[in-house]
């Protein structure tokens, strides 16, 4: 179990969260805080007194004062209204990082909540029952309104869930959880249905398929300096010292260390080549600056992650309830979009090695790497697939922050487009595990061609257990299905794990 302390969420945590169900719970000094809050929200609508999202309407109706006895109807129509979301149901293990970071962000005590709406929450979540929640419908700003709407009508008994591989109704999902729909008190539907928790748990969901590309594209890499008998030098740690990035420093010893102790290497020391493409010499410069950034999207979504980022922000000290911005999701919108360029640009590298590999000329390898060529076609056109892959996500790497459409009757002028961000990075991730995919099995193929010299022993069980699900591409056959149990190596995290120090639970966090 994770215990779950308001505003100390770490990367370890949502990774665990994010790979399988874990239970949590809610640290015990955490109560009189969120109790405080909801007290002071209390009191505030007992008085009368204009506040915005307790007892007036929202966006360009916050004018509007809504009497005592209509506050329990404005905050169940607000989040049954604002349920508009459309699209394919959110992955199970984003709406689990969801789910989570929705109850760190409302324990803080500052969203004036009842403790027993966060302990639904908490129940319904370890209870396995997952809200359906459409993936379209945000544009990140005045919080996930549509994404979060979804979550909290399954409180109310409105919706579907997932349970145990099923869809099923929410009233049954409480039911499971040992619950009984709410009715929410002034403020908690809105602080609900308003934050950064969707888009930050899509870019987090991005980072963490970030991490295992990364990892895996270093590991295809190195099957591609080997097949091409290419030259360990430019990983010698003395040049990137004086370059002085850290991410490049880090990333040219793992190489280096996946490198060492192969008999292709030592055949090819005298050759008379002088420098190898970019693509295979370069690549510490390349994947050392895609760390850096990697590392840089962590630092600030897990700042998200620990972020009270729903509106109005009650102080319960003064008795103030403060209207601001905090569910503006800017920050996350650059960081999923940093993320999607700099995964795009793993396949992007990736791709251009393929290239090299197929092309005898460059790799001193058969042509399309397969023997008796012309009867076959070899590696021809799946290197075509990864030039596709790699040119759509050109296009989808295209910021999404730099949009921005006014909605709410231009209260709500400047908006993040922060989900879409965080969405579309899944797909070029999904995209890029099939180019390394691809890159790993040709790089194979061309280590397979070297012999009877021999790889590195690292490098050597990648062969093994790649060798063990797609036999040596003898003769032209039926591709995909091999193209498609690689990847399964590749997304299942696999190939990654014989990148240096690598674990699925710190990431690159070492």
């Amino acid at each position: 179990m994770i215990e779950i302390i308001p505003g100390e969420l770490e990367l370890a945590h949502l990774r665990s969260i994010h790979s399988g169900h874990v239970e949590v719970f809610l640290a015990q000094d955490s109560k009189e805080k969120i109790d405080q809050s909801a007290d002071a929200v209390a009191e505030i609508a007992r008085k009368g007194e204009a506040a915005y999202g307790i007892n007036t309407g929202f966006g360009r109706l916050a004018s509007t004062h809504i009497p005592f006895e209509q506050l329990e109807l404005l905050q169940q129509n607000l989040v049954l209204s604002h349920a508009v979301g459309v699209g394919k149901p959110m992955p199970p293990e984003v709406v689990r990082l969801m789910m989570v970071l929705k109850i760190g962000s409302l324990s803080q005590g500052y969203s004036g909540i009842r403790y027993q709406v966060i302990e639904a929450l908490i129940r319904m979540y370890n209870a396995n029952i997952i809200p359906v929640i459409p993936e379209k419908g945000s544009v990140g700003a005045s919080g996930d309104l549509a994404p979060l709407a979804h979550l909290a009508a399954i409180l109310l008994g409105v919706g579907e869930v997932f349970h145990d591989g099923k869809v099923i109704s929410a009233l049954d999902g409480l039911d499971v959880a040992g619950l009984e729909p709410l009715k929410f008190a002034p403020k908690e539907g809105l602080a609900l249905l308003n934050g950064t928790q969707a888009s930050t748990a899509l870019a987090l969901h991005g980072l963490f398929q970030a991490e295992n590309l990364f990892a895996a594209a270093v590991v295809s890499g190195s099957l591609s300096v080997e097949a091409a008998a290419g030259s360990t030098v430019p990983f010698d740690n003395r040049i990137h010292k004086i370059r002085g990035h850290r991410g490049q420093i880090r990333v040219a010893s793992k190489y280096l260390q996946l490198l060492t102790g192969s008999e292709i290497n030592l055949s090819h020391q005298d050759c008379e080549k002088v420098q190898d493409p970019y693509s295979l010499r370069c690549q510490p410069q390349v994947m050392g600056a895609i760390m850096d950034q990697i590392i840089h999207c962590a630092q600030t979504l897990i700042t998200e992650a620990n972020a009270v980022s729903d509106n109005p922000l009650v102080f319960a000290d003064t008795l103030e309830v403060l209207s601001g911005g905090n569910f503006h999701a800017e920050p996350v919108a650059f960081a999923a979009d940093l993320l999607s360029i700099v995964v795009s640009e793993i396949g992007a590298l990736s791709e251009r090695r393929i290239a090299l590999l197929i092309d005898s000329t460059l790799s001193g390898l058969p042509p399309f790497l397969v023997r008796d060529g012309g009867v076959n076609s070899g590696f021809m056109i799946a290197h075509v697939t990864a030039a596709a892959l790699a040119s759509e996500n050109k296009t989808l790497a295209h910021p999404a922050s730099v949009d921005s459409l006014p909605t709410s009757a231009n209260q709500e002028d400047h908006v993040s487009m922060a989900t879409f961000a965080a969405r579309k990075v899944s797909d070029i991730a999904d995209n890029v595990a099939t180019i390394v995919a691809i890159e790993s099995l040709a790089a194979i193929q061309g280590i397979d061609l070297r012999a009877p010299l021999s790889t590195t022993p690292t490098l050597a069980e990648v062969v093994k257990r790649v060798r063990s699900l797609v036999p040596h591409y003898a003769i032209d056959h039926y591709l995909a299905p091999d193209i498609m149990a690689a990847k399964r190596l590749v997304t299942g995290g696999e190939i990654a794990g014989f990148y240096p120090g690598w674990s699925s639970q710190s990431g690159l966090d070492d």
